[in-house]
């Protein structure tokens, strides 16, 4: 039976608080420090939770400690990685928010090309170091991403035709577990533990360090590629088709949008599109024939071209800054039919905001070819995960983009597989959690039960011990 936890942090004893805050060697942040509005910030501005606490820790020994208060003192516990949680997950009212952005370290192992990563890096940060080095780890398509939130929930980015998700170049985790206990889990060491944190996001414990394989990687070919919006059901059929015969190397998600201004052309400003971004990681000089059948297209625009790994990492970062209002929809998708991609033409006529967007990322490849039961990750026969965004500066626009994002989804769902990328949902509620999971749900609950019997990490995508 999951326990509830009661207190808040204002309920407690003043004299424990201070006691915790003088034992404790990270940072603490209560509601009445100058710092608390600022601090209580995520990437997403509609959330607007108010913890009751901040533990900001710079290593792992004051994680345990954060843990052991919250459990002895019966609170709720949100853990914070890079804040980029699109359902605020990382935040919750009343309770202790373990923070981990003092914990951050890369360190690259030459000799084996691996790299172990702090619980609080972003994967900015990664990439400097790695493409010093002439690496690369499989991640995101947005730099400010945090590397714990985006791993532990999978990872899907331009690298996973490639070499996988992120989950898939994991090789190791240093985790602090509900009852203050510090444990290393790889393909050795607590094997149910590494199984279920590949997928199974913070239900499991806090993962205070990750050991990635990373790959030989400098420069990318790629870029955005434009066509009007109302040739959406002809280059979506196209681009499935292509898609399946591509080299590995080669990726591209599919996009509906509005251009939001600069830095492209003026005079594609402000107009609707459907439009794929490329990034093509294979050997440069095979370029010309790779893109040959692309341009074929004959895109309105195209901006395509040779640069760092990192530069397209960050190609993105500019248009979506921290602070702007957000609302996901998500769902994965086998195929593209005809009336799927009837919905997607007519719901990209409709993009409510400048900055909304539909996106599908394609997820075969090499992250096919990991059998369906080798991680919690469960569409491993999926095609794509697609993710539905409604994104607007100003908070007078939220029900806009919300109801925009909502209708769309549920106009594509029944042509979906079924579940969703947990990093792209918001609050939707239990069944569609296991729908998520599918048949790995049970053991998920199962391990779930082992070492969270009490459900002490619920603010997440929720396993139910069982």
């Amino acid at each position: 039976m999951t326990a509830s936890k009661t207190n808040s942090v204002k309920d407690l004893n003043p004299a424990i608080i201070k006691k915790f805050a003088a034992d404790f060697r990270g940072k603490i942040v209560l509601p009445n420090d100058v710092i608390f509005d600022e601090t209580r910030k995520v990437f997403n501005a509609m959330i607007d939770k108010h913890p009751g606490m901040f533990a900001i820790c710079k290593e792992a020994s004051e994680v345990t400690a954060a843990i052991n208060f919250a459990r002895e003192n019966n609170l709720l516990v949100a853990i914070r990685g890079g804040g980029h949680n699109g359902g605020g997950l990382g935040l919750c009212d009343d309770g202790l928010v373990i923070d981990l952005s003092g914990i951050k370290f890369v360190k690259v192992n030459t000799a084996d090309n691996t790299v172990k990563v702090g619980g609080g890096n972003i994967w900015r940060e990664v990439d400097q170091v790695t493409h010093s080095f002439g690496l690369a780890i499989p991640s995101g398509i947005i730099s400010t991403t945090g590397v714990g939130g985006l791993t532990l929930g999978g990872g899907v980015g331009y690298l996973a035709r490639k070499h996988g998700l992120t989950i898939d170049n994991l090789l190791e985790a240093e985790m602090v577990l509900a009852d203050g206990s510090m444990v290393t889990v790889n393909a050795k060491q607590n094997t149910d533990l590494f199984w279920a944190i590949r997928g199974g996001g913070g239900n499991f414990g806090i993962v205070t360090s990750f050991k990635f394989q990373a790959h030989p990687l400098t420069s990318v070919y790629g870029g955005p590629m434009l066509w009007p919006i109302e040739k959406t059901e002809e280059i979506m059929a196209w681009y499935h088709d292509f898609l399946q015969k591509a080299p590995d190397e080669l990726n591209g998600f599919f996009a509906t949008l509005i251009i939001p201004g600069p830095p492209f052309p003026e005079h594609l400003h402000f107009k609707k599109f459907c439009g794929i971004v490329w990034c093509y990681s294979g050997n440069l000089n095979h370029v010309k024939e790779v893109f040959a059948p692309i341009l074929a297209m004959n895109p309105l625009f195209e901006n395509l071209g040779e640069m760092p790994y990192p530069a397209m990492q960050t190609l993105f970062d500019g248009l979506y800054p921290p602070g702007l209002q957000w609302y996901w929809r998500a769902d994965f998708f086998n195929e593209l039919g005809a009336e799927l991609r009837k919905q997607h033409l007519t719901f990209g006529y409709k993009i409510p905001t400048l900055l909304s967007q539909m996106h599908l990322y394609p997820i075969n490849g090499a992250a096919s070819r990991v059998k369906k039961d080798e991680t919690a990750w469960a569409y491993r026969d999926a095609n794509y995960a697609g993710v539905i965004v409604g994104v607007d500066p100003d908070s007078a626009n939220k029900t806009q983009i919300t109801t925009w994002c909502k209708d769309y989804w549920k106009a594509l769902h029944p042509y979906s597989s079924g579940g969703a990328y947990s990093n792209f949902m918001m609050d939707e509620g239990q069944a569609r959690i296991e729908a998520s999971y599918k048949h790995n749900y049970k053991r998920l609950s199962e391990i779930k039960k082992v070492y969270d019997p009490h459900n002490f990490f619920s603010v997440n995508q929720n396993i139910l011990p069982n």
